[in-house]
């Protein structure tokens, strides 16, 4: 968990981080914009950012968090990743609905997991080491008494209904209960305590948490008479308003148990041109001329994909390193014929076909079933034309002729079937 990750220096491309964060669109909303300019561009300040567990894996919309801790980090300053779990315990208010409570063993064998991937992207050595914290510390000895007296006394209810998270709510059907009204002032203490105890002076999050990130300024401000700082990142969406990290409602997970590795690179190389330049400013660490090059070349031959080639490589790198990485890229090109099939090891093959339409077979099955129960083909008389015309594979080997069978696999339970260049079906013997 003490290990830097790789690459992790200023690689010289950037003097102001403040203008850095800018460039790259990830300043939504903010305090002060002079104030933290000067204050990102003087001596280390510490800054947190929170992560509650209320899955077992962080997904891409914690990953634009983790690489903004990452470019501060590279900036000199100090980072407190915040795994919280207390705040895991109750979750913050939805837009619709209450959240459903997790068990606490169930949270506290999330935090160490998010822990873990959290500790992927920051340094732990160095005069501007990254620190792991964890709210149950702060919140668990505190009494109920103690938390109205000390904390709850600066929150004015009137201010706490007009967050938007709360507003939400109100409107809805379903109302919001006292537990998770009061996540905010959970979140306020927090920062304060991390004031207090660390001198931290700036929180990252989503702007759709900036309701919860501004009651931690305010209840600095009043408790402390001091005034911190708070910067919001702007939710992504894709060009065409859909919600960016979703497919077909799941989320894109940084577990490789969840999203693996394959799938991983693929929702990258298959960003849209519209997408692909504001993805690559967010999500990799490319110069502004490297991103500029890319820009240029997406222009000129789109086909190529050459900006979405490199998104794919570059994030994937970053979240399950250049091995994980070297296995997608070298099982896209083995699937379409441009690789050897046999050479790839069976996890990244089963990964790869999860992602194809299919049909489960025993040895031996006639090649033409195969293409029907796959959906290559329609009908039997379609396959067998297929067939006759030369446009069917199987493991990259043309199939002969329409009384071809099944028995090459692949390490004896998979078969690629391919009709034409680029039609694929996962085929596995049950």
């Amino acid at each position: 968990m003490t290990t830097a990750p790789q690459n992790l220096h200023n690689d010289g491309s950037f003097d102001d981080v403040w203008d850095e964060l800018v460039y790259r669109g990830l300043v939504h909303v903010s305090t002060d914009t002079a104030a933290l300019k000067t204050l990102l561009a003087g001596p280390p300040i510490t800054f947190y950012c929170g992560f509650d567990p209320s899955a077992p894996s962080l997904h891409l919309g914690n990953l634009v968090q983790l690489l903004v801790m990452r470019r501060l980090q590279l900036a000199g300053h100090r980072p407190l990743g915040l795994v919280g779990g207390s705040t895991g315990l109750i979750g913050d208010p939805r837009p619709t609905a209450e959240r459903v409570l997790n068990e606490k063993d169930v949270v506290a064998a999330w935090v160490e997991r998010l822990q873990a991937q959290i500790s992927r992207f920051l340094a732990f050595e160095g005069e501007n080491a990254a620190r792991l914290v964890n709210n149950l510390d702060w919140t668990a000895p505190m009494s109920a008494i103690d938390f109205l007296r000390d904390v709850g006394k600066y929150f004015r209810v009137g201010t706490m209904l007009k967050k938007d998270a709360v507003t939400a709510r109100l409107n809805s059907s379903e109302g919001i209960s006292y537990t998770e009204f009061s996540y905010q002032i959970l979140q306020g203490m927090d920062f304060l305590h991390l004031y207090r105890d660390h001198g931290c002076v700036l929180q990252t999050g989503g702007s759709d948490q900036w309701g919860n990130l501004t009651s931690g300024t305010d209840l600095i401000h009043k408790a402390e008479g001091v005034s911190v700082h708070a910067i919001g990142t702007p939710l992504i969406t894709n060009s065409d308003g859909t919600k960016f990290g979703k497919s077909e409602g799941n989320a894109v997970w940084l577990d490789p148990e969840m999203t693996s590795p394959y799938a991983f690179y693929q929702f990258w190389l298959n960003t849209d041109d519209a997408d692909v330049i504001p993805r690559l400013k967010i999500f990799t660490f490319l110069t502004r001329e490297e991103i500029g090059a890319l820009e240029q070349a997406t222009a000129d031959a789109p086909f190529k994909r050459e900006a979405q080639r490199r998104l794919a490589a570059e994030v994937t790198t970053l979240v399950h390193g250049a091995e994980a990485t070297d296995a997608a890229i070298a099982a896209s090109a083995a699937l379409f014929g441009q690789g050897e099939l046999h050479e790839l090891d069976a996890g990244t093959l089963e990964a790869a076909l999860a992602e194809l339409p299919g049909a489960v077979a025993e040895p031996g099955a006639a090649v033409v079933q195969l293409l029907v129960d796959s959906g290559l083909t329609a009908s039997s008389s379609e396959a067998r034309r297929a067939i006759a015309q030369g446009g069917v594979y199987l493991n990259n080997t043309k199939v002969p002729d329409e009384n071809a069978t099944l028995d090459d696999l692949l390490h004896g339970r998979f078969a690629v079937l391919r009709r034409g260049k680029k039609t694929l079906a996962g085929i596995r013997v049950g």
